[in-house]
């Protein structure tokens, strides 16, 4: 009887590795395929020509990725500034000062925001944000614009990405022992103070694990991005430009134009130059988390 509980545990071991591999294996198949598909581009030109360059003239066949790859951290920048500092202090209120009552009607409404279509959050962009930035913003700025914006993208995106960020900061501060609220004030603490010495620095990493989450949402966003961005191929001076990120790109134009030679393989390299950098911020995320471990124990 043993000898089959052994066989079964062992069995189950074997079975729980190779499952855990399944999605690292998937992640190289991905890698894999996207390398197949851009090597006749890459063939031609060197992989950091291609990325330093700012002209994208397929007929030409100049795909330089410049202006999609500064479109997309201009963007993503835009929305994780206006979101990271609204999302936290969301959470926190929630968490530690709202009412009960409050908090009840809160949290249905931002999973309600998080399951809507990022279509609705494009056509909501275009009719209040992008009149908003064109006819207000930029004008304070002494900046005449459409509209279509770096601006107009990053406040759309950040509105996107808010239900993740706060989602998530409200799990991690409510797995947070309420006694350790409790001795923080017994020993004199204002209600700020816990929050900040005991609240925000035990609830770090996971904080931390949100925003990398946001993160990523927000760099693979497409369609509610490319409605009000403008998708204009140059690389992007002020918030009042146009843009044209990455998955934009790949979205407005896989399909369309095949004819025209290297270009399928440029928007699969565009698509493994995104996920290369979706990894790389995440590694670096990674890195961050250890160090707050290390500083937190």
């Amino acid at each position: 009887m043993s000898s089959v509980r052994l066989v079964k545990n062992k069995l189950a071991k074997k079975t729980m590795v190779v499952l855990t591999g399944v999605p690292s294996f998937l992640v190289l198949l991905i890698i894999a395929g996207l390398y197949l598909k851009a090597r006749p581009i890459l063939a031609g030109q060197s992989f950091f020509s291609l990325l330093s360059s700012s002209v994208w003239a397929p007929s030409r066949g100049r795909f330089g990725l410049l202006p999609f790859i500064m479109g997309t951290f201009w963007v993503t920048l835009a929305a994780l500034i206006l979101a990271v500092p609204v999302s936290l202090l969301s959470a926190i209120y929630l968490s530690e000062y709202a009412p009960a009552r409050f908090r009840e009607i809160a949290k249905p409404a931002v999973d309600l925001l998080a399951g809507l279509p990022s279509v609705i959050y494009g056509v909501w962009g275009m009719l209040l944000i992008v009149p908003l930035v064109g006819r207000f913003l930029a004008p304070a700025f002494g900046r005449q614009s459409s509209g279509y914006t770096v601006l107009a993208g990053g406040i759309v995106l950040a509105i996107m990405i808010f239900p993740t960020i706060i989602s998530v900061s409200l799990e991690v501060f409510g797995s947070i022992p309420h006694g350790m609220r409790e001795a923080s004030l017994s020993l004199g603490a204002t209600k700020w103070e816990t929050v900040k010495h005991v609240v925000l620095k035990k609830g770090a990493q996971g904080v931390m694990a949100a925003v990398v989450l946001g993160l990523s949402r927000a760099l693979g966003e497409t369609m509610a991005v490319l409605m009000v961005v403008g998708n204009i191929p140059r690389v992007p001076k002020s918030l009042f430009d146009g843009g044209y990120p990455l998955p934009a790109l790949i979205a407005n134009n896989y399909g369309e134009m095949m004819s025209v030679p290297l270009y399928d393989s440029a928007l699969m390299l565009a698509a493994g130059v995104l996920l290369l950098i979706v990894l790389i911020f995440n590694v670096l995320a990674r890195v961050i988390l250890v160090r707050v471990e290390r500083r937190a124990a």
